[in-house]
């Protein structure tokens, strides 16, 4: 519990077994429910974060929002903090972002990588992609947003069945933030975090997924889904 909020943490995972073990050693003692979500992991991942006593659930469709919404359907927590399982994003930070969305009575809380401090986290071309779709987001849906595709965010549970959901794929992360900021009910804010390399493989194919995020933005923003 973390003033008086129960705390799930939800953590995806694609043969993640280097990144998720040293997540879960960070994980501070105050959340309650620590869900990984496996994603049809082919490395030891599922037995990595057992082993730390983290809840694991098997997802066999690849895909980073169908991940995350089989992790929600299984959540608890008043609250959710979300966040990867390769190192990238802080696990220690959450009790500092906790504090910041309540002080701030956020409903969405989202996190922001940049400015990266740390010189070796981004490649320039990451960079840039973060940078256009991250401005695509703001013209399209009238609100500045500085990181559109950060995969660290604190909500409150109750705000998920006001969201239309779509995605399954790495689209995922810009659609909640904007199911949040185009709903006046849900307050949405943002902060800055310290953003790492991360451990292990590379999923994100920066062109491909670059691309089709882009034209994500736009069919939402017209209704095409």
């Amino acid at each position: 519990m973390y003033r008086d909020q129960r705390i799930t943490v939800i953590i995806p995972c694609l043969n993640e077994e280097q990144g998720v073990e040293q997540v879960l050693r960070r994980m501070p003692a105050f959340v309650d429910e620590v869900i990984v979500v496996d994603n049809a992991s082919t490395d030891r991942t599922s037995e990595v974060a057992r082993s730390f006593g983290a809840q694991v659930i098997r997802e066999e469709v690849r895909g980073y929002g169908r991940s995350y919404k089989r992790g929600f359907s299984q959540a608890s927590g008043d609250i959710i903090v979300t966040l990867d399982g390769d190192q990238s994003y802080p696990p220690d930070a959450i009790s500092y972002l906790l504090e910041a969305f309540l002080h701030l009575r956020a409903d969405f809380l989202n996190t922001s990588r940049f400015p990266v401090r740390d010189g070796t986290a981004m490649s320039l071309k990451h960079k840039f992609g973060n940078l256009v779709l991250s401005l695509a987001t703001s013209l399209l849906f009238f609100r500045w947003v500085r990181d559109s595709q950060s995969g660290m965010w604190v909500f409150r549970r109750s705000i998920l069945k006001e969201m239309e959901l779509v995605s399954d794929g790495m689209a995922f992360s810009e659609e909640i933030k904007i199911e949040a900021l185009r709903n006046r009910r849900i307050r949405f804010e943002e902060i800055s975090i310290m953003y790492s390399s991360r451990l292990g493989e590379v999923k994100l194919n920066p062109w491909r997924d670059g691309f089709y995020n882009l034209w994500f933005l736009v069919r939402k923003r017209f209704g095409r889904l």
